[in-house]
């Protein structure tokens, strides 16, 4: 499996928190995510550039790794 690395390219693992680097607008919801925002107790995917971690406003959001730093 390859290496899961944020955007500054320290290591993630399962159950990291992470913070966001910038504003994203999630595809299919009106909803937009600032800046700074944390997730906690992220999940690996099957693909090294993306994770999976969960907001109170939306369940089940993947997240390119270019977008988070390790907290």
């Amino acid at each position: 499996m390859n290496e899961v690395k944020d955007a500054n390219g320290n290591p993630l693992n399962e159950g990291d928190t992470v913070v966001l680097t910038k504003d994203l607008k999630v595809k299919g919801t009106s909803v937009n995510l600032k800046r700074g925002t944390s997730f906690k107790n992220i999940s690996l995917t099957a693909n090294a550039d993306e994770i999976e971690c969960r907001s109170k406003k939306v369940k089940g959001l993947v997240l390119k790794t270019t977008f988070v730093k390790k907290k």
